[in-house]
């Protein structure tokens, strides 16, 4: 798979630019709270020294020192009301921060999701062959909405704490170096055991993410198979394989669980060393009078606070750890190039004849042996041609070609004289239309799933389409006739009703050519017979390549090409097929026919 250079960056960088002016007022919020934070132990030092030690030495708030001189009373009650003012100042700069980080953050999230789906939409068909959809679900949803939190909640955070720390480092030294000197020296365990814990937590995430998406894939692939499960009785055979990928998932976040526990304890511990170590040698120095006990509280008060920044610092190591492995998991898939992409001067394709060529393909899904060599046919103008064959002749592969699906590794298909290739491939597909042999229909309305072929057509061509498909009859009877909403991939449709409203879809699209995968093959008598009426109106005057099992209306085709052992091995009308007495016959034979 071709990789190009990583749009994940971009995408970011391109968001926040937008962004500029959110993120400058969540960083003055973010420096207002920082301040707040310094400023929060200082009423309690001049409470303490000014008002009741009633020691007057120099302070760097000399308005405030005049104030407070004199009334002991009036004192205390500024400098109370001070302290919650601070705390009031400090939650507002906090609200704003939060509320504009998160706002940016869901953002981001937004854009990445919207990139991420419709890069997946553009991945050919051999990418998603290869790739648990559970795995692609958990790199939208779970692994976007880890780095929405990251930088949410923690991204300013991370800047905050460490400009707090910072900001109480560069106090404490003008007020006593020495001390400070001591309060720093734990802080070199500390970072060697954060730096140890992030190397270690992000092997960790790695493979948890990957658990994770293991389970995802198991619930994505069982649920839709649901009635299976019960048909044959498996359920509590499914709950036991699920236990043990679960179990599995379960083993590898109580480790990472365990990792982050043991950090918050290391913390703890050098914590509380720290902050003894620091109030004994600040009790030593207020003894001898270099210091006030007030500069002691405010040592203390800093020295506390000190930790928790760095706490917090160990907190977001392993929330980085996790958006790391998330980032990478989603540039990878971000750097995926899409294999089937249009030539330089591909042309638009328009009001095709229908006109197909195969000539000489060679085709092999990735990493399985040559499913055609040299594989070779035509089919003229509005001719109605039937593909006949064995199960896995590979018959639906070769209109998965044609639509351009999969590019062909050898040999050439040709459109109206000109390789698909040199067609823009978006318009190809636009000018062909597919009834498949079991239709998906999504969880919409009737309407909506019948206007997917042709997004801005009229009602009127809706209920035309529906008529011409023998489907308005039915739609008409539900309660909210074209308006009724199906429940998951059409479910609460019966077979042969899927198949209309498949049809209708094809219809609406009035494609040049029609392409029909075992349109009747799943439904009963009654609706196969009106499929066949609808089908045999619509394809008048276009090109028909209809795959079929069952031979009940053959001989109408003008054309059909039988394949055995994944080659052409016949070409022809019903009776010259008949007449050659050859693998046809034999599977006409076969039906009693």
């Amino acid at each position: 798979m071709k990789k190009k250079s990583a749009p994940l960056k971009h995408i970011v960088l391109s968001h926040l630019a937008q962004a500029k002016g959110s993120l400058f007022l969540a960083g003055t919020c973010m420096l207002g709270y920082t301040l707040a934070q310094l400023l929060n132990p200082w009423p309690l030092k001049l409470i303490f020294d000014y008002v009741l030690l009633e020691k007057s030495p120099a302070s760097p708030f000399p308005l405030l020192q005049k104030l407070i001189e004199g009334n002991k009373f009036f004192s205390v009650i500024l400098l109370s009301s001070l302290m919650l003012l601070i705390a009031l100042t400090r939650g507002l700069f906090s609200y704003f921060q939060i509320f504009l980080t998160s706002r940016i953050g869901f953002h981001l999230v937004h854009k990445l999701r919207r990139e991420l789906f419709s890069h997946l939409q553009t991945l050919s068909l051999s990418f998603h062959d290869r790739t648990r959809s559970g795995e692609l679900l958990t790199k939208i949803t779970g692994d976007t909405k880890i780095l929405r939190d990251v930088f949410s909640d923690s991204f300013l955070e991370l800047i905050a704490q460490v400009m707090l720390l910072t900001g109480m480092l560069i106090v404490m030294a003008v007020l006593n170096w020495k001390l400070t000197l001591i309060a720093m020296s734990t802080f070199p365990i500390l970072i060697y055991s954060l730096s140890s814990l992030y190397n270690k937590l992000k092997k960790s995430q790695k493979k948890q993410r990957k658990r994770e998406g293991i389970v995802a894939s198991k619930i994505n692939e069982l649920l839709p198979a649901i009635s299976l499960v019960q048909s044959f009785a498996r359920e509590q055979y499914e709950a036991d394989l699920f236990d043990v990928d679960s179990t599995r998932t379960l083993k590898q976040s109580i480790h990472v669980a365990r990792m982050v526990a043991s950090t918050s304890r290391t913390v703890q511990v050098i914590k509380a060393f720290g902050v003894s170590t620091t109030i004994l040698f600040g009790a030593l120095q207020a003894l001898k009078g270099a210091m006030t006990p007030g500069d002691v509280l405010i040592f203390s008060t800093y020295i506390n606070n000190m930790y928790g920044p760095i706490q917090k610092l160990a907190k977001l190591s392993v929330r980085f750890s996790k958006a790391m492995t998330s980032a990478e998991r989603i540039s990878s898939l971000l750097e995926i190039e899409p294999e089937i992409i249009d030539r330089t001067g591909a042309i638009k394709a328009k009001n095709l004849e229908g006109n197909i060529t195969f000539q000489e393909v060679s085709f092999a899904y990735e990493g399985e042996r040559t499913l055609f060599e040299k594989l070779s046919f035509s089919i003229a103008s509005g001719q109605r041609v039937a593909l006949v064959g064995a199960s896995g002749a590979g018959k639906s592969t070769i209109a998965k070609l044609l639509l351009r699906l999969y590019d062909i590794q050898d040999g050439a298909i040709f459109v109206d004289g000109l390789d698909i290739r040199d067609y823009q491939k978006e318009s190809l597909r636009q000018e062909i239309g597919i009834v498949a042999q079991d239709p998906i229909l999504f969880g919409t309305s009737i309407k909506e799933n019948i206007l997917y072929g042709k997004p801005d057509a009229r009602d009127e061509a809706v209920l035309e389409a529906a008529k011409m498909a023998h489907a308005h009859e039915f739609i008409s009877a539900l309660p909210d006739g074209y308006a009724t909403v199906l429940g998951e991939r059409g479910s609460t449709l019966s077979g042969g009703q899927r198949q209309r409203i498949g049809l209708a879809r094809a219809i609406i699209k009035e494609p040049s050519i029609l392409i029909l995968d075992e349109p009747t093959s799943a439904v009963d008598a009654e609706s196969a017979t009106l499929i066949h009426e609808a089908m045999d109106r619509f394809q008048e005057g276009k090109t028909s390549l209809v795959i079929l099992h069952q031979f009940n209306a053959i001989q109408d085709f003008d054309k059909i090409i039988v394949m055995k052992d994944r080659q052409v091995v016949e070409e022809g009308t019903h009776s010259d097929l008949i007449a050659l007495n050859g693998y046809y016959n034999e599977l006409y034979r076969h039906q009693g026919l």
